[in-house]
């Protein structure tokens, strides 16, 4: 084929003849783009057929681009940066077309002596740029806005694939902007006109507003749902909250699918300064997060633990894993990101008590006889037996039991069955919570609990008409039981001078699991005591093991060098 793959003669006549793209076959209203050149001559027809298949592909893209924007739901309006854009995209286009038409060269008379003129000459260009000019600037000093671009700001925003209802007053607001600033790029043109060098600026289609929500919005949506789904407790919904809002103020709050793993490391990098407690420091109050976090680095205040800032980073992770399941979109998960590893085993975060601090602990007045409720620091006649703070560590530590567990325990919660007395873990009731489906469970009553005297205290409780075990521990602000406990709990291990910083209750969980071990008790059979995931426990017995067989593992548990007999009946 001469010269050019579109160019095809039939008979005498050449014709520009192109196959439609496989992309827009299906759609574009075309077999092929075949038509006549109108010309013999095969020099003027290799000229025309060059200029055609420019012409032909501008179709072929802008079919492209109307089938993006029929993807595009209509939208009603659209914001003043987004109008401010349009026009920028627009004069942009203008000040190209004017460098296309000065490329390809005007007419000049004394180097084209032919007859025909193909293009016109640089005086006519002129004067139809002041004449549009004049009638731009008319319309403009009156308010008006021409229909010509009213039909322009359908095309313009066709570029991005944005649709905007007929009667939007956006659509109007971006005419009377094309206008404005074909005013500007005429002004522009006239300056190329006499010589002057005015650069086209590089610049892009509008990139249309982000149809997806912002983060707030998305993380908002999440919320509710999990309202409904009833899987958060106040304290859980609470503690997601205060890292999520963290998390947007550190990187800002924009639409969904605006956010990159920078983003991710930036809020990590933050956290990994700040103190545990960084609100309550004299030195970081009022201060944003960031502030804190740089003002902490230089003050030397010791940061949170890795594991800590992990779990920071791993609440918000959450979240965008949420988000990324539920909106069809390819989003990032800003926080997929490498978890920053623990040197140390993951158990010495919590230390368990030692045999001799488990001694200091059961002697203390509290178990012995102290002043009074109240005084339960100092020794005398007064015994707690009766009271939660006797018994919920007893409890921790012949069960591992969970802190909230015990404490929200109704008195029908502590069974027997087939000869074996147990504690029956569950959620019924408003004010129980368990940490997770593993959690409800049976653990059977050790003897040493039974020697302590613990049944006479659950029949005490039922005379009294009691629902709760233990009525004396009150539930905190936060919904929780535990939380109360927690700290006076604290202050009980400094008054009998055994605190340190890697011990708590949830020691004793810690004790319990030593003791199991120390006691030949199989795994499987700590983990379905515990309230862990243990998948082939879950596979041979279904919710759990048989209540006898737990009480055989149960009764092999002791402490060695542990001797609990002074509490005895």
């Amino acid at each position: 084929m001469p010269g050019h793959t579109r160019l095809y003669r039939r008979g005498a006549t050449y014709y520009h003849r192109a196959a439609i793209p496989t992309d827009i076959q299906s759609t574009y209203p075309k077999t092929e783009e075949k038509f006549s050149l109108k010309t013999k001559d095969y020099d003027k027809a290799l000229k025309l057929v060059r200029e055609a298949a420019v012409e032909v592909d501008k179709r072929f893209e802008e079919h492209r681009r109307w089938l993006k924007q029929q993807t595009q739901p209509i939208r009603t309006e659209l914001s003043q940066d987004e109008i401010r854009k349009v026009g920028e995209v627009y004069y942009a286009h203008l000040l190209q077309e004017d460098e296309d038409t000065r490329d390809s060269e005007f007419y000049d008379v004394e180097d084209h002596q032919d007859f025909e003129r193909p293009r016109q000459t640089f005086e006519e260009y002129e004067e139809l740029t002041d004449d549009l000019d004049t009638v731009d600037r008319k319309a403009n000093a009156r308010g008006k806005v021409l229909p010509f671009y009213m039909d322009e700001a359908e095309e313009v925003l066709s570029w991005s694939g944005i649709r905007l209802e007929k009667k939007s007053p956006s659509l109007k607001a971006v005419a009377k902007e094309l206008q404005a600033v074909s005013i500007n790029a005429t002004k522009a043109i006239k300056e190329r006109n006499t010589g002057e060098v005015v650069l086209t600026p590089a610049t892009h289609a509008l990139e249309p507003e982000s149809l997806l929500p912002l983060l707030s919005h998305a993380k908002d949506k999440w919320y509710k749902l999990k309202k409904i789904e009833g899987t958060w407790r106040p304290k859980t919904e609470d503690m997601y909250r205060v890292r999520i809002a963290q998390f947007i103020e550190v990187v800002g709050d924009r639409p969904i699918n605006k956010y990159s793993k920078v983003d991710g490391r930036r809020f990590r990098d933050i956290i990994l300064k700040l103190p545990a407690n960084w609100d309550k420091e004299k030195d970081l109050r009022g201060l944003s997060l960031e502030r804190a976090a740089s003002r902490a680095d230089k003050l030397g205040i010791k940061p949170m633990s890795i594991t800590n800032a992990n779990k920071v980073v791993g609440l918000v992770f959450s979240l965008w894993k949420w988000i990324s399941k539920y909106y069809d979109e390819s989003l990032v998960n800003p926080l997929d990101i490498p978890k920053l590893k623990v040197k140390a085993h993951a158990r010495t975060e919590r230390d368990p008590f030692t045999v001799g601090e488990l001694n200091t602990i059961f002697m203390s007045p509290t178990y012995i006889g102290c002043k009074s409720p109240s005084g339960w620091r100092y020794p005398g006649d007064t015994s707690l037996k009766g009271t939660g703070r006797y018994w919920v560590p007893l409890i921790a530590l012949f069960t591992g039991m969970r802190l909230g567990e015990i404490i929200q325990l109704y008195t029908d919660d502590i069974r027997e069955e087939a000869g074996v007395h147990y504690f029956d873990i569950n959620e019924d009731g408003d004010d129980k919570k368990v940490k997770n489906f593993n959690s409800i469970r049976f653990i059977p009553v050790h003897q040493e609990l039974i020697a302590m005297g613990f049944m006479e205290h659950v029949k005490q409780r039922m005379l009294e008409g009691e629902k709760r075990l233990f009525p004396d521990l009150n539930m905190g602000k936060d919904g929780y039981y535990s939380s109360p406990f927690s700290k006076y709990f604290r202050y009980f291990l400094e008054a009998v001078a055994v605190k340190h910083s890697k011990n708590a209750f949830h020691s004793f969980r810690h004790c319990f699991e030593d003791a199991c071990r120390d006691s030949d008790i199989a795994y499987e059979q700590m983990d379905s005591l515990q309230g862990h995931s243990a998948g082939g426990m879950k596979d041979r017995y279904g919710r759990g093991y048989f209540l006898r067989k737990l009480s055989k593992a149960m009764q092999k548990l002791q402490y060695r060098d542990l001797d609990l007999s002074h509490l005895h009946l």
